[in-house]
């Protein structure tokens, strides 16, 4: 069984930065892509981040280009994202997600709330 835990999100004032984690069971991580998505209130769910199983590639959506990375570390079957310069309307729910365009599985999600 696929199981994905985000944590990191939380309460941070505009230009504050929080690093997201996931921590990745229940398939071999390394050999998989690896997305973090988010919804935003009001919207549906929005690819944000992608990167590949070696970490050869990796891309941002343009709303957060320059300000949020990817990572993972394949020997803690973990995927990261580190962001930066936050602003209010990056508030939302954000997911890690198995697979690159589509994902096959998505964690329960972490709350990031951007907000003075």
């Amino acid at each position: 069984e696929v199981v994905l835990v985000e944590s990191g999100g939380g309460l941070v004032q505009p230009g504050g930065s929080l690093r997201l984690s996931c921590a990745a069971s229940g398939f071999d991580f390394s050999r998989f892509s690896m997305s973090w998505v988010r919804q935003l209130p009001g919207e549906g769910l929005a690819w944000i981040a992608g990167i590949r199983p070696n970490s050869e590639h990796s891309a941002l959506a343009n709303s957060v280009k320059g300000r949020f990375t990817i990572s993972r570390d394949n020997s803690k079957n973990a995927v990261y994202l580190q962001l930066n310069n936050l602003k209010t309307e990056d508030t939302g729910m954000y997911y890690c997600a198995k697979g690159w365009g589509p994902w096959t599985a998505r964690g329960e999600g972490t709350q990031v709330t951007v907000s003075s």
